[in-house]
């Protein structure tokens, strides 16, 4: 067959050549991540990115995993009925780190970035509200999982998002739109669901679920007083670490003395087992850093992409249990979970999404009004 190259022809040629390496450029750069670049100026590629973003998610997952079942491993150990000991103990490691980082970061500030810490007493006062609802919402997490186990964990405490949405419309007086509220009926749909199909199974308690709609209800609660503590300490979230654990150590004291696990500790024949209080430290340690991962997911992805990180985290958490424990679970009980985890992701896509309609105010407005970051932190451990 001839071809004419007529010079209209050529010049079409010559246009669709160009878009064509246009595009193969735009491609290029995006694949290669040229255009971004770090902070020392260097500049990151695609792949660079990818592997970091998929390290540090990995790590997120890891400790946080870990942490559940570690704390399950020693609430469910049957010749220590002390979990508000077990509790104060992780408290202690944490302040016994902010003390380590701290110094190390005067000796090593090219290593580690740490705020200098000292203990200041008004400052302490200032924080003591949040550390009260710190308390109860550690402690009533713990015995949650110690009651319910980490198999029906996630659906226990699957009642966060409801709660934020419930007080945000008690405290601050603000609706929420018809779509969060679907959303929250089928995570209570979810619960409710699971709840039953624990009690068809036989294995439900229900001291551990009314201990895990306090626990949600607690770590709605401690978004809002963070929020309002925070100008205490300078907006410095290990500062606020620092001060919150040492006050939640006080406060635990008097509780387990009216529980009487001083008692229970005196009689426990392991407290000079090295192994025992290893997996105490190590316990301890894993509570520490999962602040510490949480903020680091944030930072590399996104709130929206933390949101969707746990979510599919606690899904993961919950067959790893079933697993482990050899369980045989119903279709129902299943479908339970997957109403809890859907509801969860539905409300945050849906809150990003209004976020993004509503207009930006003034920094001094939104500092205000926005008390109840519950779209960041819904699937928690």
């Amino acid at each position: 067959m001839l071809h004419i190259f007529t010079p209209s022809f050529l010049c079409f040629s010559l246009i669709m050549n160009r878009t064509h390496m246009k595009r193969f450029n735009i491609l290029k750069m995006a694949l290669s991540g040229l255009g971004s670049t770090a902070q020392g100026g260097h500049e990151e590629t695609f792949l660079y990115r990818s592997v970091r973003i998929a390290a540090v998610v990995a790590l997120y997952w890891f400790i946080s995993i870990t942490m559940v079942f570690l704390n399950n491993y020693l609430l469910d150990n049957k010749e220590l009925e002390a979990p508000l000991f077990i509790t104060f103990f992780q408290c202690m490691v944490s302040v016994g780190l902010c003390c380590l980082m701290q110094l190390l970061s005067t000796f090593c500030p090219w290593l580690i970035d740490f705020p200098a810490v000292s203990f200041d007493l008004k400052t302490s006062r200032e924080v003591l509200p949040l550390s009260v609802v710190f308390t109860c919402m550690i402690t009533f997490n713990n015995l949650c999982l110690k009651h319910v186990g980490v198999a029906f964990y996630t659906v226990g405490r699957s009642l966060t998002t409801v709660f934020n949405v419930l007080f945000t419309y008690i405290i601050l007086k603000q609706t929420t739109s018809l779509r969060s509220v679907l959303c929250c009926g089928v995570i209570l749909g979810g619960f409710w669901l699971g709840v039953d199909q624990e009690g068809v199974a036989g294995s439900l308690s229900w001291i551990g679920v009314f201990f895990g709609v306090l626990a949600s209800a607690c770590v709605s609660l401690n978004a809002i007083y963070t929020k309002k503590v925070m100008p205490a300490v300078d907006g410095n979230i290990w500062k606020l670490s620092y001060y919150n654990n040492i006050n939640a150590c006080v406060l635990f004291l008097p509780l387990m003395l009216v529980f009487g696990e001083f008692s229970h500790l005196v009689s426990f024949n392991r407290l000079t087992d090295l192994r025992f209080w290893g997996v105490m430290t190590v316990g301890g340690v894993f509570g520490f850093a999962i602040g510490y991962v949480t903020g680091l997911q944030i930072k590399f992805t996104s709130p929206l992409s933390h949101n969707v990180s746990g979510t599919a985290k606690a899904c993961a958490q919950t067959v790893i249990a079933v697993v482990y424990y050899a369980s045989s679970k119903s279709m129902l009980w299943w479908t339970s979970n997957m109403m809890v985890l859907g509801g969860s992701s539905a409300y945050t896509w849906v809150r990003s999404l209004e976020m993004k309609d509503t207009p930006r105010k003034e920094p001094q407005d939104s500092d205000k009004e926005k008390l109840l970051p519950g779209e960041k932190e819904s699937a928690g451990v």
